[in-house]
């Protein structure tokens, strides 16, 4: 019991004011961190993620398909320019994912 011997416990007893006062500081502060731009920061981590490894596949594959093709159109070697230069494209794919997928998260 509490020195002043009034006969109220204040560590023990829970206000209904304080934990209304706690409810409502959390929720201005979350808000406030969402209108800044801090709220969940990992949020769209996996998303980002994503589309980064999907613009390495794709774009390293479009990309080499492209100048194998335009190889092929130069040089007259209809298939084999545009066969080697995608499987380079898969290749260089590869390493960027596994690139991307090595990074540390900010």
């Amino acid at each position: 019991m509490a020195e002043d011997e009034t006969g109220r416990d204040f560590t023990s007893a829970e206000d209904p004011r304080f934990s209304a006062l706690d409810e409502r500081l959390r929720e201005a502060r979350q808000a406030e961190a969402l209108r800044t731009g801090q709220g969940a920061p990992n949020a769209d981590a996996g998303y980002s993620l994503g589309n980064r490894v999907l613009a390495a596949l794709i774009g390293s594959l479009v990309g080499s398909a492209l100048i194998g093709w335009c190889i092929d159109r130069w040089f007259g070697t209809t298939p084999w320019a545009l066969i080697v230069m995608l499987f380079l494209g898969i290749a260089v794919a590869f390493r960027q994912i596994i690139r991307i997928a090595g990074e540390r998260p900010e």
